[in-house]
This record gives structure tokens, sequence and C-alpha cells, in this order.
């Protein structure tokens, strides 16, 4: 069938909307009609080429929608579920066996190849053109999109299910990358390096976790204000300081228990593992080019502190997705303080004010 998608034809392209053919779903797949969907970070670095996801493409990987049909062999999703998507995994290997699908050994194939693991096929074309269609196994800048049924979680009928596409990515992952991975006790102390979606998740983690102390930093002064009014403890520009290392343990009276690097910058990472007290852990989430490295004091290190690594929050989408649906409706998750709608069309001025820091959580819906 004909659909509407945002195809990027070349490095740091501009995404254009198209006309292009959308194939049917295979035995094990799901066709979604989508409601909205999130604009991440790592869509932007595939635009530029840090993951090699090949050109052409329709990227796009926090989508929810409505399932419309569905494939003969899928058996837990059915047409009109409310769905959000999330990344894809195989299910197969040894991680996965044991619910770590987030560390799936296969994870890069079933991300960011662009087809299908199984033949090579992508169910996205144009003109007799192939394009790179199965993007985190959805591809969900576009009006329909196939999704396997590893990757589909329902949602409740009744929550807001175009706020909802940003679960499958960047809020859980920052969320989760507190509530699973790092899990705090009651009463310590985290820093949150970076105040975009993923770190002001991460700061309603904290909350969740009973962090007293959380100390959030950011470039952008509208971004810490917004982390203010969610609840960190105290906020700190690092451009308007000598010394924000001295600055935190000033605040803290001492090292964290906690840091999360949420930004990708090797500086700000060794400046995550500095500011760790003896025995703290810091998790690290921000995702900068292939092949960057980091250069770390081993005696800092040595002396019992952790430097972990996160995807996606640790988390189980089809557990973890429905847990945080939960605490929205609740009232003790509310992401939806920093989210601004855009309609479809406007996915280039979307793109543009997320980069300049204006906007911290852009969703783009269909519908308008």
């Amino acid at each position: 069938m004909d659909i509407t998608a945002a195809v990027v034809r070349e490095e740091g392209g501009t995404f254009e909307l198209e006309s292009v053919e959308l194939g049917e779903p295979q035995a094990d797949e799901v066709r979604i009609d989508m409601t909205a969907v999130g604009v991440c970070h790592t869509d932007l670095s595939v635009r530029d080429q840090y993951y090699p996801t090949p050109l052409p493409a329709v990227l796009g990987h926090e989508g929810s929608g409505v399932v419309d049909a569905v494939g003969e062999d899928v058996t837990d999703i059915e047409v009109g579920d409310h769905v959000v998507l999330s990344f894809d995994y195989d299910n197969g290997c040894q991680n996965c066996r044991t619910g770590d699908v987030a560390y799936c050994e296969s994870f890069f194939e079933h991300n960011f190849a662009g087809r299908r693991t199984g033949d090579g096929s992508s169910p996205i074309s144009k003109d007799g053109e192939t394009l790179s269609g199965m993007f985190f196994g959805q591809s969900s800048f576009a009006t329909k999109a196939i999704a396997t049924e590893r990757n589909v979680v329902v949602v409740p009928d009744d929550a807001p299910l175009e706020l909802l596409g940003p679960l499958g990515c960047g809020i859980q992952t920052g969320a989760g990358g507190v509530i699973n991975s790092l899990d705090p006790q009651a009463g310590s102390s985290i820093v949150i390096f970076g105040a975009g979606s993923v770190g002001l998740s991460a700061l309603l983690g904290a909350q969740i976790k009973g962090c007293t102390d959380i100390v959030q930093l950011d470039l952008v002064d509208s971004r810490l204000e917004k982390a203010a009014d969610l609840g960190a403890t105290a906020t700190i520009n690092p451009k308007t300081i000598d010394d924000p290392i001295e600055a935190i343990q000033e605040e803290l009276g001492g090292g964290a228990d906690y840091a999360l690097e949420t930004t990708g910058q090797p500086t700000v990472l060794r400046q995550a593992v500095d500011v760790l007290r003896q025995g703290g852990t810091c998790g690290v989430i921000g995702a900068p080019p292939l092949g960057t490295e980091v250069s770390l004091d081993v005696n800092t290190v040595l002396f019992g502190r952790t430097v972990r690594g996160i995807i996606e929050g640790d988390s189980h989408p089809k557990q973890f997705i429905p847990d945080l649906v939960e605490l929205y409706q609740q009232g003790r998750f509310p992401f939806d303080e920093f989210v601004t709608y855009y309609d479809f069309e406007d996915i280039q001025q979307a793109v543009e004010d997320s980069e300049s820091g204006e906007v911290i959580k852009p969703i783009l819906r269909m519908d308008g």
C-alpha cells in the first residue's frame, strides 16, 4: 500500500515527506496505523551516519499506534490493540533467553541494519528502490509501520496513545537507567549529566527510587529550570562555573553515590566518574560516534568505583513500558511535562528545535 514517510537520503540530510510503498506483514509481524512518534537523538545520529544504517532510510523508533493487521503466526497481538513500538531483539541468544533483551547478541542487526534479519528484505520501497525500512524493527517516521511481534507492546486503551511513543526508547532508557540499572537505595545521592528527555526521565526515576539528593547538569538554562520544576534538588550549568566537580561535591558534602552520563561527551563521562565517592557507580547512557574513546584515572577507578554501560535502561519493554504507563497514570511519572507536539509534516522543524535545545522531547502526531 502507499503510505507517507519521512525519508533521509544522504548523510546529514533533511527529513522529507515522500509517498512510498509498504509491503504486507510477514508471518511474525504486525502492521500499525501510526498515531504518533517521538524524535530521538539516535535518529539524528543515524542521519549523520554515526551508526551505519544504509541510506536512504525511513527512521523513527518511538512509535505508538493501533494495530490494523497481524501475520498468521502472531499470537499475542490483535487487530485494534493500542501499542507502543520499542527495540527489536532475536529472543533466542543467551542474553535474550535470560531476559536481558537489551543486550541481545544480535542487537545491531535487529535495530540498525535497516533490513529484516531473516531474508534481508525491507518492507519499504519507492519506484523499485529499496529503502532501509526496519529501523529498530519499526521505521515509524511514517503513517503506517511494520514491526515484529517481539517489539510491539500492548498498552491500556485509556492511556493517551499520542504521548506514549517515547516510552519505546528515550524515556525507558533514562528511567530504566536509574530504576533498573543503578537501582539506588532510598536516601542516596545521584548526579545526572544532561537534562534532555533521557536525563529528565532519569530524574523522575531517581524520585521513584527515593533519592534525596538529585543534582542535574546541563548547558541550557531552560532545561535546568524544568529539572528544578520536576524535583532536582540542585541544578548546575557548567558554563557558569570554573570546576563542576568541585561544585557538585560542595553541594553534596562529598562524592556522589551514583552518577549518570547521558550526553555522549567523553569529557563529561570523565567528570561523572571523578565525582563519585569511593564505592560509587557511574552509568553510561550517552552514545557518541563509534570508536570514541575516553580517558580515566585508573587510580580513581581502583578505589571501588564502578563504570557500567547501559542500553535501553536494562529494560524488557513488554514488562517495563506497562509499568511506566501505570506510574504515569498514577501521577508519579509526569514525563508529559517535557513533551512538545508537532504535526508530522513539521518533522524538520521538530528536529531543528530539538538540536537547538529549545525543545526537550518532540513528538510528531500523524493526524495533526
